[in-house]
């Protein structure tokens, strides 16, 4: 009886092993497999919040047309206005992650199941405050798994219906879980990534910073 219970535990034992070298090297297969189908309807979804807004913008003469960073201010904070919880709002592209995903609109526990989220109680990208942006390091296709491996000067990318904004790594910090100070804007253009630190734990954060180094707006339609 002693011998059938050890080799049960041992058995037990090492499939959880297993299990954890799985999803540690490959990500948990059956949430991913869930995150994968929401992504592709998000992906839809945001393709006609794409083809359907309007971006209308003050003339040139009045808007500093020929600057190299050009102020989407407005744009970015009607888009914001525009967007409720769970809405697809923009594409994150980030090379170094081989990372390519549509950025869901809110950081609830469903939320975060269908890709990254952008905090709400932060600014969208363009408005030239704090840019939140919070991802899964485990499960839920884990689009931050390696998050640590993010380097100063990495690029990071993010399309929205009114611009394409470059970001450049600038650096990182860990804090506990419960620091809400990292929510307050800086008074500045600054997007910051966030995952669970350490993997398989949910004690700290790891936080990413970068700030735009490139702004491409979009091309305005005439109104009236």
């Amino acid at each position: 009886m002693r011998h059938r219970l050890g080799t049960l535990i041992l058995v037990v034992g090492l499939g959880v092993l297993a299990w954890s070298a799985t999803v540690y090297l490959w990500k948990d297969p059956f949430t991913t497999a869930y995150t994968a189908y929401e992504q592709r309807r998000l992906d839809r979804k945001l393709d006609k919040r794409f083809e359907g807004w309007r971006v209308v913008r003050t003339p040139p003469e009045s808007n500093k047309a020929a600057s190299k960073s050009p102020d989407v201010r407005k744009e970015a904070r009607a888009y914001r206005l525009a967007s409720v919880e769970g809405d697809p709002v923009a594409r994150l592209e980030i090379p170094r992650l081989d990372l390519d995903a549509v950025v869901v609109n809110g950081t609830s526990s469903a939320d975060l199941r269908r890709g990254p989220g952008r905090q709400m109680e932060t600014s969208m990208p363009g408005e030239g405050e704090l840019v939140y942006v919070a991802g899964h390091r485990t499960t839920y296709g884990a689009p931050f798994s390696a998050i640590d491996k993010l380097r100063h000067g990495d690029r990071v990318f993010l399309e929205l219906p009114y611009a394409s904004i470059e970001y450049r790594i600038t650096g990182h910090r860990i804090v506990d879980d419960n620091d809400l100070s990292v929510l307050r804007s800086r008074g500045r253009e600054e997007l910051v990534l966030q995952a669970c630190h350490p993997r398989f734990f949910a004690s700290q954060r790891y936080l990413a910073y970068a700030r735009p180094i490139h702004v491409i707006e979009k091309k305005a339609v005439a109104t009236g």
